[in-house]
């Protein structure tokens, strides 16, 4: 009996951990939008280039997604997690100096840091939780999600008040910190065991199954959107006559709106023998709130729709982590297939805060950046509903249940 509860204390404190480390996940990236105005300005350069402030981080992830598994499996999840913690804390200080060159070099540390950890906690819940799948990874995006949603708004108050943007950017290295203090009892008392009989599947073959291309191309093309949206919706809100201020904060509310579809539709997708309806009403959503502010030019209309895309955005983040964990049979398959999935995903995420920039420096209008983003919307639906079916990622090896 007491062995039983110290494993439940072991989980619940590693839980803990894990939510800490999700806290780290987005604010890096999050609270670069309604400072580029500022940083443009100083260090002078175009929107395009401005772009690559959140291209690169995404660049990162798609370059080490793939290496994060070997990473975890040659010295164990719980190091790689720390040390992903560690290269991201010297990344938000590099890019907080003030040089162009560590502003750029100091970026792509932080897509590292963030790489890593992205790939590795869908296989860290799905190895500790097996049975609670849904719910753990409610509850991680949905801290990943207030992190996230703080950063533009305190970021853009702070740099408009008493610190310099470098200094409101660098604040966020001592989140970083709280994280790693919290996640080194756990490397401590977590020795890795590799399993070899988990090694013989082939990681090759997932790049062969239908579903782990529709997971993967569902992860990327929402990331296409809510990166590019994280960049671009202060310079958008700015064009349509808000305050900068103003602007960044409606970031921060695109973000709390998704929270509670963040935290729900995990839970929701864990007990449906299949996810396809999931994956329609998220992009009907998303298309809504995009057409909104395409046409709508009051703020009852534009207020509107950032609330939908936000909903819609919350649940497809958490929605595409859940999908990793649901169509793996085992931990080392889930840590593989996030490997896949951000790998590519992020890939194809990368190629829209950039883009978007460089249209908007040709059309001066946002008229075709939205148009864009509502057909990439449309894509992502399709490939959600694929990645819905209710069988694992590798069908023919493990078993699974027929497809819904």
């Amino acid at each position: 009996m007491a062995l039983v509860h110290a494993e439940a204390r072991r989980k619940l404190f590693f839980f803990f951990g894990i939510i800490v480390v999700s806290f780290n996940l987005r604010p890096a990236i999050t609270s670069i939008g309604p400072l580029i105005s500022s940083i443009r300005e100083d260090l002078g350069f175009s929107n395009g280039v401005a772009g690559l402030l959140t291209t690169l981080p995404l660049l990162a992830f798609a370059c080490i997604s793939p290496f994060a598994p070997k990473i975890s499996k040659k010295f164990g999840s719980e190091i790689a997690v720390l040390l992903g913690l560690l290269i991201l804390g010297t990344g938000i200080m590099l890019r907080s100096s003030g040089i162009l060159f560590l502003l750029f070099l100091g970026t792509i540390f932080i897509g590292v840091g963030i790489a890593i950890c992205n790939v590795l906690l869908p296989s860290l819940v799905k190895e500790n939780y097996p049975l609670k799948v849904g719910l753990m990874t409610g509850v991680y995006t949905l801290s990943m999600g207030i992190f996230a949603g703080l950063a533009p708004g305190i970021s853009i108050t702070l740099a408009h008040g008493s610190l310099e943007w470098p200094s409101a950017l660098n604040m966020w290295a001592i989140l970083t910190v709280l994280a790693i203090l919290f996640w080194l009892p756990h490397v401590k008392k977590q020795p890795h065991q590799e399993k070899k009989a988990t090694l013989v599947r082939s990681r090759s073959s997932l790049w062969k199954s239908p579903i782990a291309w529709q997971i993967t191309l569902f992860m990327g093309l929402q990331s296409f959107v809510f990166f590019s949206f994280c960049t671009w919706l202060p310079e958008l809100l700015t064009n349509r006559g808000m305050t900068i201020e103003s602007a960044g904060w409606m970031v921060t509310v695109m973000q709390y709106a998704g929270l509670p579809t963040s935290f729900l539709i995990p839970i929701i997708a864990d007990r449906l023998s299949h996810q396809k309806g999931i994956a329609l009403g998220i992009g009907a959503t998303m298309i809504a709130g995009l057409v909104g502010l395409l046409f709508g030019k009051q703020f009852p209309v534009i207020m509107m729709s950032i609330l939908l895309v936000g909903l819609a955005l919350g649940a497809a983040i958490s929605h595409s982590l859940t999908l990793i964990s649901l169509r793996a049979t085992d931990a080392k398959q889930a840590a593989d297939l996030s490997g896949m999935a951000q790998s590519i995903g992020y890939l194809l995420a990368a190629i829209g805060p950039s883009l978007l920039g460089y249209i908007y420096d040709i059309t001066h209008s946002w008229s075709i950046p939205l148009i864009l983003l509502i057909m990439i919307a449309v894509l992502f639906t399709f490939a959600g509903m694929g990645a819905g079916r209710n069988q694992f990622v590798l069908q023919q090896d493990n078993r699974s249940t027929t497809s819904a």
